[in-house]
């Protein structure tokens, strides 16, 4: 009659080979009032994407024609706000130049991407606007010297026609001021953000959740090593 022999076996620290919780602790979300940003990609395949095809966009600012109709837009705009009864040439002439600055800021500098086609330059254009694209962004090109001096141009001659009235002058230059500045090289491909979020410092969460495997593990009952006998291995 054989007798079960205990095996004493050494009492194992179950607690120290338990995964340590690893704390990382990302920046906090930082808030800026006014924050400039570049936007677009420099990449040799967002050049590429952009070279594949004529930008039909912005290419017709040098065709032929293109430079004269904003002489002949503000003439008909001229014409038409002299038909309002009651428009003196002062504010006539102030109308025209901040219709043609709100115009022209609204289709140079606000609008982005390219309206059709842009499947053919696989989005290279999204985030750039009409400024940017002339030219494929080169700077002191002979249309941008034009785009640049008609503002300049129909703002003395407002101000000349208006008798150099102080406040028409102050709203007729803070007009021209709003619309040079997106014209600067300086401010290339840069966007002004205003109550701007920066979400990079959000934590990564650290413990991953997996759904249940279908059997739970007993918490309540806790076996120790040194209660084992032959008769478990049998």
């Amino acid at each position: 009659m054989s007798r079960s022999t205990t095996i004493k076996l050494p009492v194992l620290d179950l607690s120290a080979t338990s995964p340590r919780t690893i704390s990382i602790r990302g920046r906090p979300r930082s808030a800026s009032i006014v924050k400039v940003e570049e936007v677009g990609d420099r990449s040799i395949e967002e050049s590429l994407d952009r070279s594949a095809y004529v930008n039909i966009n912005a290419n017709w600012v040098n065709a032929k024609g293109a430079w004269l109709i904003h002489v002949v837009l503000i003439f008909f705009g001229k014409l038409v706000f002299d038909t309002i009864p009651g428009m003196t040439q002062q504010i006539s002439w102030t109308a025209v130049n901040l219709f043609y600055l709100a115009l022209s800021y609204l289709m140079f500098h606000w609008v982005t991407g390219i309206p059709f086609e842009n499947d053919l330059h696989g989005g290279a254009y999204d985030d750039l606007t009409l400024w940017e694209q002339i030219d494929d962004g080169a700077q002191y090109t002979p249309a941008k010297k034009w785009l640049f001096s008609v503002p300049i141009g129909l703002f003395l001659a407002s101000t000349h026609y208006t008798n150099y009235n102080p406040w028409l002058f102050a709203i007729n230059l803070t007009a021209l001021i709003f619309v040079l500045i997106p014209k600067l090289p300086q401010l290339h491909r840069q966007r002004v953000r205003f109550m701007s979020e920066d979400l990079s410092g959000t934590a990564t969460p650290i413990t991953p959740s997996f759904p249940p495997s279908g059997i739970q593990t007993p918490l309540s009952e806790k076996s120790n090593p040194s209660d084992i006998t032959e008769a478990h291995f049998h």
